[in-house]
């Protein structure tokens, strides 16, 4: 049996050029890069490579950049990093939003427990914040504002730039988890006047394990882990020089085909949402209306359990999602799901497809069919009338 892979939200396969590149960079700059021998000295010149290939699909200058092991750890660095660091204020208050992903919903509750306000900013049906509601919600104390700049369950695009602009005029730092976003849609971190800014490798076709914290030149950052005196002082341990390495080789690859694929990956995931919704009723986009990233479609199917058509859909050769990969097995409905008003039915009845550079028309042709036979008898064995 064919197995066609429409999960990429979750993780991408990594790219050949890029394994080679990890392959290459695993045998031959073996090196520790804080070494000044020729060995030490060729694995940091492939991990300033790499920062300079990140960098530029970033749009910030190399030195800004932090490497890290992943999303997680860029918005853990990011929110304590601030957070932890701002001395001198009686009280400290941070902004971020109800559908941010669980790394910086976590990292927020565990400030919260050590005596740090939190405002949880509502967003709309499409899962879109208003700024306004930001700018009501802003405090006299508040230090940090992180909002995602594209949400991993609906794709929806948030107006991180106005935003920003809110959190400077107040004195506060401005954090964009943009692990959903780069290599999807335009990234540039001067233009949307971030200070801080999380990508991980693993969404762009590169290795598990690596990602990277754009630290603006000035933030004042404290560090959450302690050891030697890497990465300018910001994260210490060895660096992962062939994580980065093939980080910075897709980067690149995925600023050669940025406008190109986004426009592929647009039609096709318009192809895949029109099919669905004239073949099999009592379906709709959640999202719908919002600026969306190209590749990514979260819809409802009335009357089943999302976590049912994932299995049927997998026994069929498809590999599609019931919300995020992170949250796997969690009996509550998705978080973001609620929060743009699904009742949590709904929400668990709702498929997240995400396209990849593999995927082709005729792929999601071929999805379709399997999508509304498995519908047609999951809803045959429900008890739940549509």
């Amino acid at each position: 049996m064919q197995r066609f892979y429409f999960d990429h939200n979750a993780t991408t396969p990594v790219s050949p050029e890029v394994l080679e590149t990890a392959v290459e960079c695993l045998g031959q700059a073996y090196g520790n890069a804080s070494s000044i021998h020729h060995f030490g000295q060729a694995a940091k010149q492939r991990l300033e490579k790499a920062r300079r290939q990140v960098a530029a699909l970033m749009g910030c200058q190399e030195r800004e950049l932090v490497f890290v092991s992943g999303g997680t750890e860029a918005d853990n660095l990011a929110l304590f990093g601030i957070v932890r660091n701002t001395r001198g204020r009686e009280s400290r208050h941070i902004i971020t939003t109800a559908i941010e992903h669980p790394a910086v919903l976590n990292a927020c509750a565990q400030l919260q427990r050590e005596g740090v306000a939190v405002s949880y900013v509502r967003v709309d049906a499409h899962g879109v914040v208003d700024p306004d509601e930001i700018r009501q919600a802003l405090r006299p104390d508040t230090v940090l504002i992180s909002v995602m700049h594209a949400n991993n369950e609906l794709g929806t695009v948030q107006p991180v730039a106005e935003i920003a602009a809110m959190a400077h005029e107040a004195g506060a730092y401005m954090h964009a988890d943009g692990v959903q976003a780069l290599g999807k849609i335009p990234v540039d971190v001067d233009a949307l006047d971030v200070d801080l800014y999380s990508v991980s490798g693993h969404k762009i076709c590169a290795p598990k394990g690596i990602g990277a914290l754009y630290v603006r030149r000035g933030t004042r950052l404290g560090a959450i882990q302690f050891g030697g005196h890497h990465e300018r002082e910001r994260r210490a341990g060895t660096e992962n020089v062939p994580g980065a390495a093939a980080l910075g080789r897709a980067a690149e690859i995925a600023g050669e085909r940025l406008e190109a694929e986004a426009r592929r990956l647009g039609e096709l995931r318009d192809r895949l949402e029109s099919a669905i919704l004239e073949r099999i009723p009592h379906t709709g986009v959640n999202g719908a209306g919002a600026a969306r990233t190209p590749n990514t479609t979260n819809i409802y199917f009335d009357g089943i359990e999302g976590e049912a058509l994932v299995i049927a859909l997998d026994l069929r050769g498809f590999a599609v999602s019931s919300g995020a990969a992170c949250s796997s097995g969690a009996v509550e409905p998705s978080h973001v799901l609620t929060a743009i008003g699904l009742a949590p039915d709904r929400a668990r009845a709702s498929i997240r497809f995400s396209l990849g550079h593999a995927n082709t028309a005729e792929q999601a042709d071929a999805l379709v069919e399997a999508v509304a036979a498995a519908v047609a008898h999951l809803r045959k064995l429900s008890p739940v009338a549509v």
